[in-house]
């Protein structure tokens, strides 16, 4: 096997693109809009005869006080995770250059679900849950959306369902954005926001998001109207079999019309049209379904509110393995789990 470091953006997403379940963040897209804000990006491959058979978007963050680099991995590596071979020869090629850009640890979010199946495999290859709080949401909702349209529709929620229409009847129209309405959807997340106590990225953020995933026809903004205004809008992502709803806001203005329910229902005819089987809601509270269930009509703080709006969508909930980590410089290490921990218990 040999190691390709530094892969050029274009050979690396022919590489993901090809898998037959590829995940946006570990496009180099992705990593160009992380590089933009306090990352870098490297991409590493592991070959046989000359073909490529896994590999890794690595994103790197220098830790506070100059104790060295988190290497960090999104939904990845790609990689068979049953072929235990190449794992380990992938795992120990991206401890090497992690170690070699100066990271005293590696930290992954493999695209694998809560299994103990997984979580032995990712102990075999030197991995130990991390301390650090996922970067991206454990839990999810999926949304299938390979049967028919009123099949889609018939397996949500009743109320969802006649939001959907009521936002029709209503007069809510939804149109693509383009680079225009990004100040609009940029305002619409702020407001929105403020109205939940929740944190947002800049607007060059989402501009630079746009600009690089729309393009491609990897990403779309999505815009609910009233009477030619801008009411709700949402970004998404979608990439072989799935769609990701990562960005969404909804202004004051005409709530009671329910543009946002509109709005998701066609970003998911936008996947459906790609071919998406399909469609992530992208984040609901980390608690099982019967806590979920038992709990979502009393409580609003962190992502409850939310998910009081997402499970009328239908769908599965899905919990991902979460982050672990392989400790590369293990003294400083042992320093950078105390700190998360004392950070997390404030101190």
């Amino acid at each position: 096997m040999n190691v390709n470091v530094g892969v050029p953006a274009q050979a690396w997403d022919a590489f993901v693109t090809a898998r037959s379940a590829p995940h946006v963040l570990q496009t180099a897209p992705w990593g160009a809009l992380k590089s933009a804000f306090g990352w870098e990006a490297e991409r590493v491959l592991l070959e046989e005869e000359g073909r490529p058979i896994a590999g890794a978007q690595v994103l790197f963050q220098t830790l506070p006080l100059g104790v060295g680099k988190l290497a960090y991995v999104p939904m990845g590596p790609l990689v068979d995770w049953e072929d235990a071979p190449v794992v380990t020869a992938l795992v120990e090629c991206l401890a090497a250059v992690a170690r070699r850009r100066g990271a005293i640890v590696l930290t992954i979010e493999p695209d694998l679900e809560d299994h103990p199946r997984w979580k032995e495999r990712l102990g075999a290859a030197g991995f130990v849950p991390s301390p650090l709080k996922s970067v991206q949401p454990r839990r999810t909702i999926i949304v299938d959306v390979s049967p028919d349209e009123d099949a889609i529709l018939a397996a949500m929620k009743p109320k969802t369902r006649y939001n959907i229409r009521l936002a029709e009847r209503k007069g809510v129209t939804v149109r693509e954005g383009s680079v225009a309405d990004l100040p609009a959807f940029c305002a619409l997340m702020a407001e929105t926001a403020e109205r939940n106590a929740f944190g947002v990225h800049t607007p060059a953020y989402y501009e630079r998001a746009y600009g690089l995933f729309a393009p491609r026809g990897w990403g779309r903004l999505l815009l609910a109207e009233v009477d030619g205004a801008a009411v709700a809008a949402l970004m998404v992502f979608a990439l072989g079999p799935r769609a990701w709803y990562f960005y969404g806001a909804s202004g004051s203005a005409h709530r009671e019309k329910m543009p946002p329910y509109l709005l998701q229902w066609e970003a998911m005819r936008w996947s459906r049209s790609l071919g998406c089987t399909a469609y992530d809601l992208w984040g609901v509270p980390d608690a099982d379904e019967e806590t979920l269930e038992a709990e979502f009509d009393r409580r609003g703080d962190g992502l409850w509110g939310v998910y009081r709006f997402k499970r009328g969508f239908g769908g599965r909930l899905m919990r991902t393995a979460g982050a672990w980590d392989r400790p590369l410089r293990p003294v400083l290490y042992r320093c950078y789990t105390l700190a998360l921990r004392w950070h997390r218990t404030g101190g």
